[in-house]
């Protein structure tokens, strides 16, 4: 801009630096020139300052003081640097003609960045009209355009937060006291906006951590405006309990078709709800039980607290009421109820006997005849072993519930238990059939064999209860992996896919429909089942078809370490199992809370290995690449650190096997523990052996993985020890992420792995969505390979999924 309209051809340019054509300029038309340059100054200032406090986004607030201070000092670019608390870079952004070919520009200077360091250094502001010199007077090399610079400092409250760099002024002038000032001006300016975006963005990033923190909240969360008494804000589970939908409107008329009662069935006011008495008391009211009746005809038994929440000058502005659905809770204690019934009248029954056997035996008026005094005495032996293996049963489940049921697992013939046990159950009275189908030469499983031989016996007398008086009930064995896996099958009355993870809850029975008959038993044989088997170290799962199908019900045990080394060859016990054997591994264990990380460091020390611990999640990368640990123990509940990155991070820094220990214990925080790469889940509380027995299992497998069989289909090799591809015995060069990518789909050969999949395990980033990049790769694979997209050998496509090998 160019300012006209006095004498002598004085004028202001757009950066408010007076200007003259012809005669020198009077006093008096200099101090007009002068004012009317401040004039401009201020005006520009004022309207840079304005935009750049129009929005509050970070970027753009950026973007905006690059673009102004280029304006205000009429520079033909500008930069500006920002820094962290720790004064490294944090973001960079550049302003000029072309922002990219100055970037390229900087980044192939010598020292490029290290220019950047140095001219922030200055507080004070930095003026030069030849950057070249300037660098070379200071020690740097040539290669700096010879230009004038300057650069001032961003502060807030006198906190070095950036920088501000301009270069180049229009006409090749050089830059002026006036330009200095403004910049400085300008720098105050904006710094309070770069402030006022950052901490729009924290509180942006805290709020939606809060609603995601409130929207997975298991309990319903509401926020009632207190002058209109409306639903301003709830989350899903507030929205499940009421069964509402999440649009304002259904919002708003939240309450409105929903009728509240007291336990004893007494109608409840809308008036009288915690929320409505929070607003007109001003106090909190707490643990008020309310049933929500909804127009369906649903009932929902819930515990309801409500608490106001002030302005600055004391009046109330709305309430957040919490909801809890109690529906579980009656539901086990409806079950414990009937638990503690169905015990009782189990130890009621065999003392009856007793007390009925021994009172006819003392009381006869007559002398008994020795074979009706065996008989009674056979009766009150009978109902005494019930009485012990309900007592022990309830013992076992104590422990197990403890963590602390123990097994000696050693060396064990799995083909002699079952056969012990199909013996025993037949000659019980029971009258199944019982079919065996074992692999032979089944290897010796680590087993405490009198706990597994209880497993047998508990599935074997389950299946008999759920089926026909003679129906053949099916035990078979095979390996697996490192396990051996062992399943129970019956064709009885079969179970409800969604009941299937519930068999294996403390109280759980199967509840056979209107037309089938009643099963006794106390709930107890699964879940003790359950907590064995985890004790050695194994799982146990259950199948069916459903109603009228049967159901199988499947355990797996680790192969003893002799049948494992017999199997693999001298060369693996060396280096593998041995050293398992001797405890010479390293295991790292990350946990914040101080007592689980004392009992597991002695545990681990005890048995033989090397514990590093830490309650930190920022020290495990640091750990990883100086303890180069064997096996990691990982929570997934830590300080300001999601669990579950963690666990997808630590493969890309250490290929070890990682066991998750957790007390959150749901199916989909399991599955999505092993799909991101878990080795194992341990669900807290655990006991030493079975944490001891998950940790031998996890590094055997490692083990074994390193002496892995290499892929082979067709002319196709992959060798995984020497990272080696040959096709034809034609060796093959891929870059790095082709062979990654190749590895992932070969070993899980079979099994289509999704677009996603590949990317996070391949690429180790969060690029959900980016499936031209496995496209791309994929494409020049089967060209290195020689594979036909369009008659493949090797890499199937599989539509609208991703991509799957064959299997050798």
């Amino acid at each position: 801009m160019l300012v006209r309209g006095w004498s002598h051809g004085a004028g202001v340019d757009c950066s408010g630096t007076v200007t003259c054509r012809g005669d020198v300029l009077s006093d008096a038309d200099r101090l007009r020139a002068e004012n009317e340059a401040l004039r401009v100054r201020l005006a520009g200032l004022s309207e840079a300052s304005l935009r750049i406090t129009q929005d509050l986004d970070l970027d753009s607030v950026l973007q905006g003081i690059a673009d102004s201070a280029r304006s205000l000092t009429d520079a033909e670019y500008s930069a500006i640097t920002t820094i962290d608390d720790e004064g490294q870079l944090q973001d960079f952004v550049i302003s000029g003609p072309n922002p990219e070919e100055m970037m390229g520009v900087l980044e192939g200077l010598p020292g490029g960045w290290a220019l950047l360091d140095y001219l922030s250094s200055f507080e004070k502001p930095l003026r030069t009209a030849d950057l070249a010199a300037h660098t070379r007077s200071v020690g740097f090399p040539d290669g700096y355009l010879p230009t004038t610079c300057l650069v001032t400092r961003i502060r807030d409250r006198d906190r070095h937060i950036g920088n501000i760099h301009i270069g180049g002024k229009h006409g090749g002038l050089d830059f002026t006291q006036e330009d200095e000032d403004t910049l400085e001006m300008f720098a105050t300016q904006a710094a309070m906006a770069v402030a006022n975006a950052r901490r729009y963005g924290n509180e942006q990033r805290a709020k939606a951590d809060l609603e995601a923190l409130i929207n997975t909240s298991p309990v319903g969360v509401l926020v009632f405006d207190a002058q209109t008494g409306g639903v301003v804000q709830c989350n899903r589970e507030a929205l499940r309990i009421l069964g509402r939908g999440a649009s304002p409107d259904e919002r708003e008329r939240l309450l409105e078709m929903t009728r509240f009662r007291r336990m004893d069935g007494r109608e409840v006011p809308r008036r009288e709800l915690p929320p409505e008495r929070a607003i007109s008391s001003g106090e909190a009211v707490y643990a008020e039980e309310i049933v929500i009746a909804l127009p369906d005809g649903n009932t929902v038994p819930t515990l309801m607290n409500a608490t106001p929440i002030r302005a600055e000058e004391g009046q109330i502005v709305s309430v957040v009421a919490t909801i809890q659905d109690m529906t579980p809770l009656e539901e086990l204690e409806r079950l414990r109820s009937e638990f503690l019934g169905t015990v009782s009248h189990e130890l009621r029954a065999p003392l009856t006997a007793i007390k009925g056997s021994a009172a006819t035996v003392r009381g006869a008026s007559v002398p008994l005849d020795p074979a009706e005094v065996r008989q009674f005495f056979r009766i009150i032996e009978e109902q005494a072993d019930q009485m012990r293996n309900l007592i022990n049963n309830l013992l076992d489940l104590s422990r197990i519930e403890a963590g602390n049921l123990s097994v000696a697992p050693e060396p064990t013939d799995l083909a002699q238990a079952v056969e012990q046990v199909r013996n025993a159950f037949l000659n019980s009275g029971h009258r199944n059939t019982i079919e065996v189908d074992l692999v032979p030469n089944l290897p010796r499983v680590a087993a405490d064999r009198q706990r597994i031989i209880q497993v047998l016996h508990n599935l074997l007398s389950n299946a008999s209860k759920y089926s026909r008086e003679w129906s053949t009930i099916r035990i078979t064995a095979a390996p697996e992996d490192m396990h051996v896996a062992v399943t129970v099958g019956d064709e009885g009355v079969g179970i409800a896919e969604e009941r299937l993870p519930l068999l294996f809850s403390k109280f759980s029975r199967y509840d056979a429909g209107s037309g089938e008959q009643q099963v006794g038993g106390y709930g107890l044989g699964l879940v003790i089942c359950r907590g064995i088997v985890e004790a050695h170290g194994g799982r146990i799962w259950a199948e069916s078809e459903g109603h009228g199908h049967g159901t199988r019900i499947t355990f797996t045990i680790p192969v003893a370490e002799t049948a494992r080394s017999a199997s693999i060859g001298p060369e693996e016990t060396v280096s593998g199992a041995q050293r398992v054997s001797r405890g010479l591994e390293r295991v790292l264990f990350v946990d914040d809370d101080p007592q689980t990380l004392r009992y597991v460091r002695h545990t681990l020390a005890d048995a033989g290995y090397a514990p590093i611990l830490t309650g930190d999640p920022k020290d495990v990368d640091q750990l990883l690449e100086a303890e180069q640990p064997d096996l990691v123990l990982l929570d997934l509940v830590l300080p300001e650190t999601d669990g579950f990155d963690l666990l997808k991070r630590i493969p890309s820094i250490r290929d070890v096997p990682i066991i998750v220990l957790s007390g959150r214990g749901g199916d989909q925080h399991i599955a999505r523990a092993f799909e991101m790469g878990a080795a194992d889940y341990v669900v807290k509380p655990f006991s030493p052996t079975e944490l001891l027995a998950r940790i031998r299992a996890a590094l055997r497998r490692q083990a074994v993985s390193k002496q892995a069989v290499p892929y082979l289909v067709g002319e196709l090799m992959i060798n995984y020890l020497d990272r080696s591809v040959t096709v034809a015995d034609r060796s093959l060069k891929l870059t790095p992420t082709e062979y990654k990518l190749l590895f992932e789909l070969s070993s899980n050969a079979g099994r289509a792995l999704t677009y996603d999949q590949l990317l996070e395990r391949v690429w180790g980033e969060d690029l959900v969505g980016d499936a031209q990049r496995v496209r791309t790769f994929v494409k020049e694979l089967r060209r290195k390979l020689g594979d036909d997209a369009r008659s493949p050998r090797y890499i199937f496509t599989e539509s609208g999924v991703g991509y799957r090998m064959a299997v050798p």
